[in-house]
């Protein structure tokens, strides 16, 4: 990870302050409690959080491979190690940050889905296959892994790293029509309407709430364009709305320049292509991946935006 030195390498005169807080529970605590970190700084959010050094460890900091062969291996925060906040703002003082000094460079929060299903596949790919990085994952049951400080930068949507803050929501994803068949494989019908099946090789998936029933928040397939083309996709679980408004509202409070909208067309509708390099210098607010590239196309057709937004300004 790389800090954000290109927007306030001038503005590093003093380090972050230590909290007057409880300190954390030993690492792999049973239950996941509600805060984010920033700048060695806890934050309540509502939803439930799972930090990179508790249990499953999640850590985009680890330099070597969270699911390799012969297990973990390189994480940097063991089991039964304390992680207090002293700690951890300890290692961001090091570095010369404040939380005004990163509340300057970050305007932005990109959300992507992970075409992976669940958050353990989502980190396996990105972390151990990909080498690349994001500050959140979403699981489907609602329950967001943090695995890094929101002071480090993620490698998540190329030109828009340095300002954004990344999640990763867990999703297989839109498809074009005649490429349709991850949706059949992923989503079955029944008299009770639409629910989300992890495919039998990958066991639980991973998720924390045992024997969770996932259900799209609407039930019929949603059709939609992004940039320019069509696409089919089911829409996120109730949980992961709930869980992403609760992380959305707290970010913005954290972030003044984080403007809770998205981009928006002529007419007032939520963008559905690219931003050109101007837009998006100039944009401050919440983006999907496909506004910042315009080779992607998540969140999707089915990220019910106006929803969202009203949700996360209501709080």
């Amino acid at each position: 990870m790389i800090g954000r030195l290109a927007l306030v390498s001038a503005l590093l005169l003093t380090a972050c302050r230590a909290p007057a807080v409880t300190p954390y529970a030993d690492a792999g605590r049973a239950t996941p409690g509600d805060e984010i970190v920033v700048c060695g700084e806890r934050f309540a959010t509502g939803a439930p959080v799972v930090l990179w050094f508790e249990e499953p460890r999640y850590d985009a900091y680890s330099t070597e491979p969270r699911f390799a062969d012969d297990g973990p291996r390189g994480l940097r925060y063991r089991p039964g190690r304390r992680v207090d906040d002293e700690h951890l703002a300890a290692r961001v003082a090091a570095r010369g940050w404040t939380r005004n000094t990163l509340a300057d460079a970050v305007d932005l929060f990109v959300l992507h889905y992970d075409v992976c299903g669940t958050s353990r596949t989502c980190f396996e790919v990105l972390h151990d296959r990909r080498e690349l990085s994001v500050h959140f994952l979403l699981d489907i049951d609602g329950t967001i892994y943090q695995t890094l400080d929101l002071v480090d930068e993620a490698w998540h949507a190329r030109q828009a790293n340095p300002r954004s803050i990344g999640i990763e929501i867990a999703q297989i994803g839109a498809y074009p029509r005649e490429e349709s068949e991850p949706l059949e494989t992923w989503y079955i019908h029944e008299d009770g309407g639409v629910r989300l099946q992890v495919p039998f090789r990958y066991g639980d998936g991973g998720v924390r709430t045992p024997h969770f029933l996932g259900r799209p928040a609407r039930r019929e397939r949603i059709t939609g364009e992004i940039q320019g083309e069509k696409y089919e996709q089911y829409d996120f679980t109730p949980e992961q709305y709930d869980s992403l408004v609760k992380l959305t509202a707290t970010l913005a409070r954290v972030f003044p320049h984080l403007e809770l909208d998205a981009p928006r067309d002529a007419s007032g509708a939520v963008r559905t292509d690219a931003l050109s390099d101007d837009e998006l210098r100039r944009f401050r607010g919440i983006l999907g991946h496909y506004h910042v590239s315009e080779d992607k196309r998540d969140p999707g057709p089915a990220f019910d935006w106006e929803a969202f937004l009203a949700a996360a300004r209501a709080r």
